[in-house]
Parts: structure tokens; C-alpha cells; sequence
């Protein structure tokens, strides 16, 4: 039979009422009927039941983690991170699966059934129309890996990733590449946007250059294989910003699947620095994006704002920086 609040009470000698306070978070209870509370129930291996809990608190320690590209091995230490993250805060995470969802509504509606005290949306391919949906309904939001703003709507953690396409333009051309292109993930994803519009800034200050464009599917490793084929049936660039590490993962396949070398015929260089991206077998030269610190942000953003959801919406902005290895050649 399981212990209850009542076998608890008995054992220490309390009110059902001091069982219950004691456990309650910010809920008045004298010390020494909390260390016998606690020793009760220790001694009984009880542990309080957080859905009743949540009856007397109104808080149900539920976070919504929103996302939608589950075919990017990325996620895996997303989710990883995030949900180790927020139970290490006393948390429970509720994981939600937006993949081809076009309608922000049907989200909120869902989210709101299970009385989540807030939201994380964890992508940088869902339009800010899904974040502002869940402010809209006043439901605490943070947008992880959102877009940049100067003044955001709702609270952005992430990068900015115009700047990243302009770290990786520099990069190309500080290499002796003279013939380059960007291919990117789907183009109406806010991140391929941003990128590629920082990568032509850079350019266009470099008219000598020969630039080209193109943009996959997805964000997959299959994606980025089938648009490098299309690539290598032409007159391929001599190298490429591929805006995500597993879309550089799938055009490196397809190089090496044509008898064509990395670096030598065509040189690749990602973004994320994803485990993946070290295996010596790719040894992929990235924009590594803080990953961890990001997630750490974001959950102590949604905490704080569930505390106090009038706060000002703020956005956080980490910095990335070029990871040396072995898809790009040297610099010259």
C-alpha cells in the first residue's frame, strides 16, 4: 500500500495540515514540526503527491518545451540539457512536438489543458507568431535560439545569427576562397534568413568574389545530402556555408559520394559545433553556438518570469566563435 499524508501525520505525531505545509513551498510551518515531518517521512519512504500539491499552490511545476525539428540530432542535446535543467530546478518538463504544426492556437490550446506554469519554445525555424501566442493568452513565454530583436516582443535567448553568416563569409574569404556560396535550411526559416542575410553583407563589401545561393529542406542530414548532389551536377562553389552542422554533415556525404575531397575540391564550414561535428570521421570546421549557456538562460528567464510574468521581455544574446578542424583549408 502506498504511504500517505495521514500514515505521515500519525507517525510524527502532527496535523494532517502540518504533513501538508511542510511540504508545501513558502507555506508556514515551525521548525522543529518540520524535522519531524521530515523524519516521518523518511522513515516511511513517503513522497508528496505534486499533482495534489499543485491544488493548494496553483502552481503545477509544469514547463512546456516547445519544439519542432526532431530530425536534427541537435535536439538530442537540446532536450538533453533542457530537461535535466529544469528537474535539477524542481521542474517537470512537458515535451511538445510542433512538426509541420502552422497554426500557434492549437499549441496554446494544448499547452493550457495541462495548466503549464510557462513555456520554453526551443527553435530557431518557428516564426515569432507561436511565442507571441502563448504571451498573448498569458501563459509566461521564452523564445531559446529565437530571433534577435532590439526590442522583443517576448523574451529571446540565443544568438545573433547575422552576425554568424558574417563570421562565416570572413572566414571563407580570409581562406583564399574566391568562389563561394551559402546553402541553407528551409528558406522560411527565420534563422536561414538572418544568416543569410549576414553572409551577403559580407559579400557585397567583397564584389570580387563569386557568390551563390541555395537552400534546402530541412534541417536534416538528408536535406543537406540531396541539395549538395544538386550542387555537384553543375559548377560547385569552392566552398560552402552550409548555416547548420548537420546540413554540412549531409553535403559532406555527398562530396565524398562523388570521389571529390574535403577540403581540397570543396571546402564546408557549419554552424553549432553538434557533438557530431567532432568525430574524427567529420572533423568539421563550425560557428560553435553556446549551447549549454543559452539553455541555462532560457530556464532561469522562464522561472523568473513565472514569478513575475509583468516583467519587461528582454533578449539575451551569447557570442559564437569560428571552431578550427579540418573541412576549410588553411589560412593563407
Amino acid at each position: 500500500m502506498a504511504v500517505t499524508l495521514k500514515d505521515v501525520a500519525e507517525r510524527a505525531g502532527v496535523s494532517r495540515s502540518a504533513v501538508s505545509r511542510t511540504f508545501t513551498e513558502g507555506a508556514s510551518v515551525s521548525e522543529k514540526t518540520r524535522r519531524k515531518v521530515e523524519k516521518a517521512a523518511d522513515e516511511l519512504g513517503y513522497s508528496p503527491n505534486a499533482l495534489a500539491s499543485s491544488l493548494t499552490t496553483g502552481r503545477t511545476k509544469l514547463i512546456g518545451l516547445v519544439s519542432n525539428n526532431f530530425h536534427n540530432p541537435i535536439f538530442l542535446e537540446v532536450f538533453d540539457l533542457f530537461t535535466r535543467g529544469l528537474q535539477e530546478r524542481g521542474l517537470r518538463p512537458l515535451l511538445v512536438n510542433l512538426s509541420d504544426e502552422i497554426d500557434p492556437a492549437n499549441s496554446v490550446r494544448m499547452l493550457r489543458q495541462y495548466s503549464v506554469d510557462g513555456v520554453i519554445v526551443a527553435s530557431s525555424t518557428l516564426p515569432p507568431s507561436f511565442s507571441k501566442a502563448f504571451r498573448d493568452a498569458g501563459v509566461p513565454v521564452v523564445h531559446s535560439f529565437g530571433r534577435r530583436s532590439s526590442t522583443p516582443e517576448v523574451h529571446v535567448v540565443g544568438i545573433d545569427n547575422q552576425e554568424c553568416g558574417r563570421m562565416a563569409g570572413r572566414t571563407l574569404i580570409d581562406r583564399g576562397y574566391t568562389r563561394v556560396a551559402f546553402l541553407g535550411g528551409p528558406e522560411r526559416a527565420t534563422s536561414t534568413q538572418d544568416r543569410f542575410a549576414g553572409f551577403m553583407d559580407v559579400m557585397r563589401a567583397n564584389p570580387e568574389i563569386e557568390v551563390s545561393h541555395s537552400f534546402a529542406s530541412d534541417y536534416s542530414f538528408d536535406a543537406g545530402r540531396v541539395e549538395m548532389t544538386k550542387q555537384l551536377m553543375t559548377d560547385p562553389a569552392q566552398a560552402y556555408f552550409c548555416g547548420d552542422d548537420v546540413l554540412s554533415i549531409g553535403a559532406l556525404s555527398a562530396v565524398e559520394d562523388a570521389g571529390l575531397s574535403v577540403p581540397g575540391d570543396v571546402g564546408l564550414i557549419g554552424l553549432n559545433d553538434m557533438e557530431m561535428a567532432r568525430w574524427e570521421n567529420i572533423d568539421l570546421t563550425t560557428i560553435r553556438q553556446p549551447i549549454p549557456e543559452i539553455i541555462n538562460s532560457s530556464i532561469d528567464l522562464v522561472v523568473a518570469t513565472v514569478d513575475r510574468p509583468d516583467r519587461t521581455p528582454e533578449a539575451r544574446l551569447f557570442p559564437c566563435e569560428i571552431v578550427e578542424r579540418g573541412t576549410l583549408r588553411p589560412l593563407t
